[in-house]
C-alpha cells in the first residue's frame, strides 16, 4: 500500500468508475435544488434523490461523483475529536436500475485491492444479517475469506429512511492494528474503538418500503455507494485523523504559522487549530456555491462557522483578521477538482474578510459583557434577556454564547431567549412564495404528461401553436369559454416565462373563434410554460391552433432593462472589484432592480462612474450577441455565471463586445443604442453584504426627467421664484434662516426650562430625606424634557423628578434621579416604567435617567400622583 495524496485518490476513484461505463458528473452545489427537506447537501446521494425515485431521468444509468457535503449536527465536537468535521467529500458510484450486487461488490474490491493496493488481510466486510446473496458474491465470486465477513443487524447494515427505496448494505473496513483497539474479545468491525475504520458503504436499494413494515421488491433495484474521501486518505497516508491528511494539513499548518504555535504541543490550542481548519474549509465551499451570511437558514450556518473560526483565532492570540489568508490555502488545495473556487476567489476572500471584520468590531465588547455575566453569575444560568442582548447588540449567536458559557459550567435560558427572538424569527420565516408555477406538478400530477414547451421568442414575436392543455379552477379540462380564467399550455410559444429575474410576458393568444388576454407567463420544473389568462371572447378546446401575440412594446422595455442589468454588473465590477457578483435581480418594463455582493454603500463618485461607464457603452451603439455554446468554451471566453447557479453542458452566452459576457437565458436588445440612456434611481442595502441598485432606461429615463422637471418647477413656484435657476441659492438661504430660528427657539426653550425648574424646586415634596417633584407640560417634546432633567440632576443631587410632556397628542414620561437619591435606592428606569404603565404605556432606562411613552392621556394625572408612593417603596431607610 503506497502513500497517496487526497487529490490523487479522488481522481483514481473517478477514473476507475469511468472505465466501468460510468458518467463522471461534477459535484452538485451544496445548496439543494428543488429540495426543501435539506438545508445543505449532506451526503453523496442527496442531490440525486429524484434519479432514484424516477421523478427525473438521470443523464446515464451509471454515474460517478465526488460530492461536497456539509454536516453541522456535531459541530460542538469539531476540534475536540480527531474525526468530526463539518465539511467532507463523498465519493460515489451509482446505478439507476442498471447493474446490481454482482457488479458493485467486485468493483469495490477491485478498486481497494488492485488500484489502491490495500492489503487483503487488513480488509473486513460487513453484510446484513440475512443477505446470503451478498455473502455468496463476496466469498465465491470475489474470494474474500468467510472469517473476514461479519453479519450485522438492521441498525448497522440496512439503509432505510421512511417510505421509499431501501435495502441492505455492505461495508468495507480497514484494520489499523491491535494497538488502536479496545482489547475486548468482541472487538471487530462495528466496534466503537478506533481499530476498524469503515470507509466504503454500498447500499443495495432493492425494496420499496411503504413505511408500515412492508418491503415489496423493486422492479429495477439501484446501487448507491458512498466512500469517504478523507477517511480513505487517512488510511492511505497512515495518519490517525483527518487533520493530518495532506491537503487539510496544509491549511492547518497555515493557521499555525499565523498563530505562531506548533500543532501537537498544547491540547487546548490544538482544538482551536482544528476548529479553524475545518470551518474555513466549509466556509470557502459554501460561499463558492452561493451561500451568503445571514441570520437564518444556511446563511446562519455560514455565519456561525465563520464566527466560531474567528473566535478560536482570538483564543490562539491572533489579534487581527486572518481567515481570508487561510481561505487562500483552501482554494489552492482544491481548485483543480473544484474550479469554481478559482472563479469565485475574489468574492470568497472579500466576503470572508468583511464578515470577520464585522465580527471583530463587536466581539471584544461582547466578550467583555459575557465574561462579566459569567464572573458575576451565582445561579449558573445566563438569562434569556442577557443572551438576547449579546445576540442583538453584539452579534453573538446563541450557539457561541452557549459554547463559551459551557466551558465555564454555566447554562443559558434558551426558552426565554427564543421567546424574545420570536418576533424576529417570524419576520425571517416570511420567505418568498412561488407564484404557483409548480402548484400542479408533482403531488397532483396535473401536468406530468405534458412535454417541455418550445420557446421561439428569441427570434419571433408571434407564432402558430397548438393547445396541449387547459387548466381551469385547478383542474385539467378539455375546453373553456368566454369569461373563464384559464391557464393554457402550448407546444410552442413566443411568450417568455418568468425566469432569472426577468418577468413573464403578457399579450394575446387568439384563435379563429377566441381571444385570450394573457396576464402572466411562468414555467414549472419540467419547463412546461404556463400562460395565465382570461378568455374575453369565444371558446377554446385542447388541440386548437392558436396564434401567440406578446405585448411587444412591453417586451421591448423589458429587454432594454435586462441588457442594462448586464452592463450594470460589468460596470460595477470595473469600479468596485471582481468580488461583485449578482445576488438577485428583477427586470420588468419599468425598471431594473439589481442586487450584488458588496459590503458598503456606494459613494456618489462610485455611482457616477458606474452610470458613466454604462452610458458610454450605450452611446457607442455596441452590438449585443446571443450564442449557445459548450459551457467550457463559454468559461474560456470569460463569461460570467450566475452566483451559485448550476448549468448544463450547453449554455447561452450574451455578449456586449468585450465589456460584458454572461450566461443568460433571457431576452435582450440587439444593440446597446436601443437602451437610449441609463439612470440610477437608488442605491440601498438589500441584505447583509448585498447592495441593491434600481435604475431605468429608455422611456423610463424620459419619464424620470419629466417628473423631476415638474417637481423643480413646482418647488420654485412655492418659493415664489420666477426661474428654477435660482432654486439652489434660495433654498440655501431658507435653510440658513430656519437654522437661525431653531437656535433662537432652543435658547428660549432653555430659559423657559430654567424658569419651570425653579418652580419645580419650590413645589418639591420631602419623602424620607429625598425631594420628589412631578409636573406636566403642554406643547413640550421629549428633547425639552431631557434638557430639563439634565439641569435638575446637575442642580439637585437629592431630587427625583417625574415629568410628563404632551406634544401633538402624544405623551412622554421623563424621570431623572440625582446622585444622592440613587444611593438611597431610587432608580429612574423602574420609576419611569411604573408611572408609564398606569397610563397604558411602557419604557425604562438607566438608574439616573429614563424615558417612557404613555398611551392613555386620561390617566396622566393619576400616574403622576402615584409617583410619590413608587419612590417611597424604593428608598432605603435613612441612616
Amino acid at each position: 500500500m503506497e502513500w497517496t495524496g487526497l487529490n490523487e485518490i479522488r481522481e483514481k476513484y473517478l477514473e476507475f468508475f469511468e472505465s466501468k461505463g460510468h458518467l463522471r458528473l461534477p459535484s452538485f452545489s451544496l445548496i439543494p435544488k428543488d429540495d426543501n427537506s435539506l438545508l445543505l447537501i449532506n451526503s453523496g446521494m442527496a442531490p440525486m434523490k429524484k434519479y432514484f425515485t424516477g421523478e427525473v431521468t438521470p443523464p446515464r444509468k451509471r454515474v460517478t461523483t465526488c460530492q461536497k457535503c456539509i454536516r453541522t449536527g456535531d459541530i460542538e465536537n469539531v476540534g475536540i475529536t480527531d474525526r468530526h468535521g463539518t465539511f467532507f467529500e463523498m465519493l460515489g458510484n451509482f446505478s439507476f436500475g442498471d447493474y446490481f450486487k454482482h457488479e458493485a461488490i467486485p468493483w469495490a474490491w477491485e478498486f481497494c485491492t488492485k488500484v489502491m493496493k490495500m492489503p487483503v488481510d487488513k480488509l473486513w466486510v460487513t453484510i446484513y444479517l440475512d443477505d446470503d446473496e451478498a455473502f455468496d458474491i463476496w466469498t465465491k465470486e470475489v474470494g474474500v475469506s468467510p472469517d473476514h465477513i461479519v453479519r450485522l443487524g438492521k441498525e448497522d447494515n440496512f439503509w432505510e429512511h421512511g417510505s421509499g427505496p431501501c435495502g441492505p448494505c455492505s461495508e468495507i473496513y480497514f484494520d489499523r492494528g491491535e494497538e488502536h483497539g479496545c482489547g475486548k474479545p468482541t472487538c471487530g468491525p462495528g466496534c466503537e474503538c478506533d481499530r476498524y475504520v469503515e470507509f466504503w458503504n454500498v447500499v443495495f436499494s432493492q425494496f420499496d418500503s411503504d413505511g408500515k413494515g412492508n418491503y415489496p421488491p423493486m422492479e429495477h433495484p439501484n446501487i448507491d455507494t458512498g466512500m469517504g474521501l478523507e477517511r480513505l486518505a487517512c488510511i492511505m497516508q497512515g495518519v490517525d485523523n483527518l487533520f493530518l491528511v495532506d491537503t487539510i494539513q496544509s491549511i492547518l499548518q497555515h493557521v499555525c504559522r499565523i498563530a505562531k504555535v506548533e500543532y501537537g504541543k498544547d491540547k487546548k490550542k490544538d482544538v482551536s487549530i482544528r476548529v479553524i481548519t475545518d470551518h474555513i474549509r466549509s466556509t470557502v465551499f459554501m460561499i463558492a456555491d452561493g451561500v451568503m451570511p445571514s441570520n437564518e437558514g444556511r446563511g446562519y450556518v455560514l455565519r456561525r462557522l465563520l464566527r466560531r473560526a474567528a473566535r478560536h483565532g482570538k483564543l490562539l492570540g491572533i489579534n487581527r483578521p486572518f481567515l481570508s489568508e487561510v481561505a487562500e490555502t483552501v482554494i489552492e488545495q482544491s481548485k483543480k477538482a473544484y474550479p469554481e473556487l478559482s472563479e469565485k476567489r475574489a468574492m470568497i476572500l472579500k466576503l470572508v474578510s468583511v464578515e470577520e471584520d464585522s465580527f471583530s468590531r463587536t466581539i471584544d465588547q461582547g466578550m467583555q459583557l459575557l465574561n462579566q455575566l459569567i464572573d458575576d453569575n451565582s445561579t449558573k444560568l445566563i438569562s434569556g434577556t442577557d443572551a438576547f442582548k449579546l445576540n442583538d447588540t453584539y452579534g453573538f449567536p446563541l450557539d457561541l454564547t452557549k459554547e463559551i458559557a459551557a466551558e465555564r459550567g454555566i447554562q443559558v435560558d434558551e426558552k426565554a431567549f427564543f421567546e424574545l427572538m420570536k418576533e424576529q424569527k417570524e419576520r425571517s420565516r416570511s420567505a418568498r412564495k412561488n407564484a404557483g408555477a409548480d402548484a400542479w406538478a408533482g403531488e397532483n400530477n396535473l401536468l406530468d404528461d405534458l412535454s417541455e414547451t418550445k420557446f421561439l421568442g428569441y427570434t419571433e414575436d408571434s407564432v402558430n401553436a397548438k393547445i396541449l392543455g387547459i387548466v381551469k379552477d385547478g383542474e385539467r379540462v378539455k375546453n373553456a369559454t368566454a369569461g373563464d380564467d384559464v391557464t393554457l399550455i402550448l407546444d410552442r410559444t413566443t411568450f417568455y416565462a418568468e425566469s432569472g429575474g426577468q418577468v413573464g410576458d403578457t399579450g394575446l393568444i387568439t384563435s379563429a373563434d377566441a381571444i385570450v388576454k394573457i396576464q402572466d407567463t411562468t414555467k414549472n420544473h419540467a419547463k412546461t410554460f404556463l400562460h395565465f389568462g382570461h378568455i374575453d371572447a369565444g371558446s377554446l378546446q385542447v388541440g386548437d391552433t392558436v396564434v401567440t401575440e406578446r405585448d411587444q412594446k412591453r417586451h421591448q422595455a423589458i429587454m432594454r432593462n435586462h441588457t442594462a442589468a448586464h452592463l450594470l454588473q460589468a460596470a460595477l465590477r470595473k469600479v468596485l472589484g471582481d468580488h461583485v457578483e449578482q445576488a438577485g435581480q428583477l427586470v420588468n418594463e419599468e425598471r431594473v432592480r439589481f442586487d450584488f455582493t458588496h459590503f458598503s454603500a456606494l459613494t456618489a463618485e462610485e455611482l457616477s462612474k458606474v452610470e458613466s461607464l454604462v452610458n458610454t457603452v450605450i452611446l457607442n451603439a455596441a452590438p449585443v450577441t446571443c450564442k449557445e455554446m459548450p459551457i467550457e468554451e463559454a468559461k474560456k471566453l470569460g463569461a460570467m455565471a450566475l452566483f451559485g447557479e448550476k448549468y448544463g453542458k450547453i449554455v447561452r452566452v450574451v455578449s456586449v463586445e468585450d465589456f460584458s459576457k454572461e450566461f443568460c437565458g433571457g431576452t435582450h436588445v440587439d444593440n446597446t443604442a436601443k437602451l437610449g440612456l441609463f439612470k440610477i434611481v437608488s442605491e440601498s442595502s438589500a441584505a447583509a453584504g448585498v447592495r441593491r441598485i434600481e435604475a431605468v432606461t429608455g422611456f423610463g429615463v424620459y419619464e424620470l426627467l419629466t417628473n423631476l422637471q415638474k417637481e423643480i418647477s413646482e418647488a420654485a413656484s412655492v418659493m415664489k421664484l420666477n426661474s428654477a435657476v435660482d432654486l439652489p441659492s434660495h433654498a440655501e438661504q431658507m435653510m440658513q434662516q430656519i437654522k437661525e430660528k431653531e437656535n433662537t427657539i432652543s435658547e428660549l426653550s432653555e430659559k423657559l426650562a430654567g424658569f419651570q425648574i425653579d418652580g419645580l424646586f419650590a413645589g418639591a415634596k420631602m419623602i424620607n430625606g429625598v425631594r420628589v417633584c412631578t409636573a406636566m407640560f403642554s406643547g413640550t417634546d421629549s428633547a425639552t424634557l431631557r434638557t430639563m432633567c439634565d439641569k435638575i440632576r446637575d442642580k439637585a443631587p437629592d431630587m427625583v423628578a417625574a415629568l410628563i410632556g404632551i406634544n401633538e397628542g402624544k405623551a412622554s414620561v421623563a424621570v431623572t434621579v440625582g446622585k444622592n437619591a440613587m444611593q438611597r435606592g431610587a432608580h429612574a428606569g423602574k420609576i419611569a416604567k411604573a408611572v408609564a404603565m398606569i397610563a397604558g404605556g411602557n419604557g425604562g432606562g438607566r438608574p439616573n435617567f429614563a424615558m417612557a411613552g404613555a398611551k392613555d392621556l386620561t390617566k396622566l394625572d393619576e400616574a403622576l400622583k402615584a409617583t410619590d408612593g413608587i419612590v417611597q417603596k424604593m428608598l432605603k431607610p435613612e441612616e
